[in-house]
């Protein structure tokens, strides 16, 4: 789908457009901009300056009317950077996470691609590890390594 970031189970995730690639490079940039001081300082000011100027435009209801107007266009078009920026930053984090996976004897390569299981089979593999966590505080200090697919374990269906 034409500007979407693909699933990180998906094989899309490696096709390129021109299009979608220029725009992943300005949303970049420009989140990266939009966190700097620098950035925090410029929109101070003009903030700042729209103060100054009330008494000169009687604080009318035009005044104040730029400053709302501009503060929701600026807001309006920055969600829509920052989503991009997340999507990317999340795709790239669950692949990193699924190579972790994949390379581990101990992980269960069933975890891979987990982000798309719906929300009551997360539940279920949140109360598994839930469950592990209480076995390893009462283990104390003995480790244990432990996996979903133990024999062990009371299986989770996914």
């Amino acid at each position: 789908m034409l500007g979407s970031m693909p699933d990180s189970s998906s094989a899309s995730y490696a096709d390129h457009s021109r299009l979608l690639t220029a725009f992943d490079h300005f949303a970049n940039k420009v989140t990266r901009w939009a966190g700097t001081p620098i950035a925090f300082c410029a929109a101070l000011v003009a903030v700042c300056i729209w103060a100054a100027v009330g008494p000169m435009f009687h604080y009318s209801e035009t005044w104040q009317l730029v400053i709302n107007t501009g503060t929701t266009i600026v807001t309006f078009l920055m969600v829509f950077l920052i989503q991009q920026s997340q999507n990317k930053d999340s795709v790239a984090l669950h692949l990193k996470l699924n190579e972790l996976l994949a390379a581990s004897k101990v992980a269960s390569n069933r975890m891979i691609g987990i982000e798309d299981l719906d929300e009551e089979q997360l539940r279920e593999v949140a109360a598994f590890y839930d469950s592990l966590a209480a076995r390893a505080r009462k283990a104390g200090k003995d480790k244990e390594c432990h996996s979903i697919d133990d024999d062990d374990s009371k299986p989770v269906d996914f």
